[in-house]
């Protein structure tokens, strides 16, 4: 992969896809292709093929997907799978059948078993069965890594799959019906510092650029405490305005998380180093895809506690016993990754502070 080659990057407006497109523009690359929805509905298998068949892309980064967190996974659970095999399956087959030279899927560590060794090593890839809450994603991602090793198998394609830990950064989703933990606890905790702050400019302001279930920053304030109490953020003192931000589950499951722009860095890598494992009569290739992490894990509740800190929110925060945790640990097995030469550099603290700074900007 040269500074000319016309590399295609399918979800080039979303959070890891942009990430990689400002990735290779700083490296240099000037052929860069990124289709909206609008103009390219992955979804649709005409519309795919012929986008291949008019563009004719030598790399492709499969970073188009529907994700979201636990609420959205086990809510959507049809549109979780459906979209996301649509999505892969015209991508793979049409890069297949146009001639790409290398493809990069990206996957999830939720494809693993939920019951598995800590830390995830690729080889637990289906040995148990998978954490109910977003099964039909998982199994998506799971399609997706078979197909590219079936398609390198049958076909001698070069494609080659990368699993991410939990992701954060820049063009995160911050929607509370449908966003991930991290986000949602900067956005619940920054309007409940708001609140507290009885600064309901920054409050209308953020509700106005990304409105809870219709309430924007022109409805009226009761309306709006009614929502925000609804997502966990409620007034807990009258006359001093002190708020609590009530999270799910008991705060005890450990999480990882790796900065998109890490993310990024180590897709490029992976696109300028690694080929895929071709198959012979002395080698298994199954489990061939790579753990992307930094190695190391926390507590949701050490989490809520460090965003609370970045944040400057005073309040107490307060656990919803009834809600599920979903998996108790997702730690990746980085060695593969890390004996290849990629590490990850972004301190977690370092990186929620950039965050928040670009979030109230």
């Amino acid at each position: 992969m040269n500074k000319e080659s016309k590399i295609y990057i399918a979800g080039h407006n979303g959070m890891v896809g942009s990430a990689i497109w400002r990735n290779l523009v700083n490296k240099g690359f000037k052929n860069l292709i990124g289709k909206s929805f609008d103009e390219l509905d992955l979804t649709n298998q005409i519309a795919v093929e012929r986008f291949f068949q008019e563009e004719k892309p030598e790399y492709v980064v499969l970073a188009a997907a529907k994700v979201g967190g636990i609420i959205a996974n086990n809510t959507y659970r049809a549109q979780f799978i459906y979209e996301n095999l649509q999505i892969q399956n015209n991508i793979i087959h049409q890069s297949y059948l146009n001639g790409v030279k290398k493809l990069l899927f990206l996957g999830s560590s939720c494809i693993y078993p939920k019951n598995a060794p800590q830390p995830l090593k690729e080889e637990y890839l289906l040995t148990s069965e998978l954490e109910y809450t977003n099964e039909p994603y998982a199994i998506a991602k799971i399609a997706g890594i078979k197909m590219c090793e079936s398609y390198n198998i049958q076909y001698g394609t070069n494609f080659i799959s990368v699993m991410p830990t939990n992701l954060y950064g820049t063009n995160d989703n911050y929607d509370l019906e449908k966003s991930h933990v991290l986000p949602a606890l900067i956005r619940k905790m920054h309007l409940a510092k708001c609140i507290q702050d009885n600064n309901w400019k920054a409050i209308s302001d953020d509700l106005n650029k990304m409105p809870i279930e219709g309430v924007n920053g022109n409805s009226t304030q009761n309306e709006i405490l009614q929502i925000l109490a609804k997502y966990g953020i409620t007034i807990s003192n009258n006359d001093t305005l002190q708020c609590s931000v009530k999270l799910w589950g008991t705060g005890m499951p450990r999480r990882e998380f790796l900065h998109v722009d890490d993310m990024a860095d180590a897709c490029v890598f992976a696109m300028q180093n690694i080929n895929a494992v071709m198959a012979d009569a002395n080698r298994d290739v199954k489990n061939t895809h790579i753990n992307v992490g930094c190695g190391e894990d926390i507590t949701i509740k050490e989490l809520a506690e460090l965003v609370k800190s970045i944040v400057g929110f005073s309040g107490e925060i307060l656990w919803d016993y009834d809600k599920p945790d979903g998996t108790k640990q997702k730690l990746l097995s980085v060695d593969k990754l890390n004996k290849l030469g990629w590490k990850s550099q972004i301190l977690l603290s370092e990186g929620i502070s950039n965050v928040y700074s670009q979030y109230i900007n």
